[in-house]
């Protein structure tokens, strides 16, 4: 048995995209409304440091004829060129359109998600990009279900699968890698 074991992943900005799903207002108003708000704060936190760092921002809405539009909150601080790609299905990697929306660079293999529902569409898209040969990191404290033990129940099975199961600000300090980055102080300001 070796004594060494394999290097644990971290989320590099030159590699990274960040993947908002589905936090729209219908699904918004079924959660609890604590947890909903501070998923709300970590998700525009990542928006604003992937906004700082350069890193492509890709958003999902699930039947907006159904469940609203994203978040007004989370819609005001997204980049103005982010159009949401409506779907029906819940794993992203099956709808129309989605992967053209994923940054086509070769070097953009990892991708962070956030959104809601946790026990849906972020565990199957979970699972589709890692079939896809994507790196898959998931802020545990930007995710929401509207039951815990749903929410807490698919961070165990990606947990399980080799997903990468981390928080918003694990993740912006990955992005920067070092207190030196030009642009350290405004991404921890965020943070703060």
């Amino acid at each position: 048995m070796s004594t060494h074991q394999a290097a644990m992943p971290l989320c590099q900005s030159q590699f990274a995209q960040l993947l908002i799903i589905d936090a729209q207002e219908r699904l918004a108003a079924a959660m609890d409304q604590e947890l909903r708000a501070n998923v709300e704060e970590n998700i525009n936190r990542l928006i604003q440091a992937a906004k700082i760092l350069d890193i492509p921002v890709i958003a999902t809405e699930q039947n907006p004829a159904g469940l609203g539009t994203t978040i007004q909150g989370i819609r005001e601080h997204l980049p103005s060129e982010v159009v949401a790609t409506e779907k029906t299905c819940f794993s992203c990697c099956t709808a129309s359109g989605f992967e053209r929306n994923l940054t086509s660079a070769p070097e953009r293999k990892q991708v962070v998600l956030v959104g809601m529902e946790a026990h849906i569409c972020i565990v199957q898209t979970a699972s589709g990009l890692q079939r896809w040969g994507y790196q898959v990191f998931v802020a545990a404290d930007a995710i929401c279900s509207r039951h815990a033990h749903h929410r807490d129940n698919a961070l165990e099975r990606m947990r399980h699968c080799g997903i990468h199961v981390t928080n918003a600000e694990s993740v912006a300090f990955e992005w920067l890698g070092d207190s030196n980055h030009e642009r350290f102080r405004p991404v921890w300001q965020l943070f703060k």
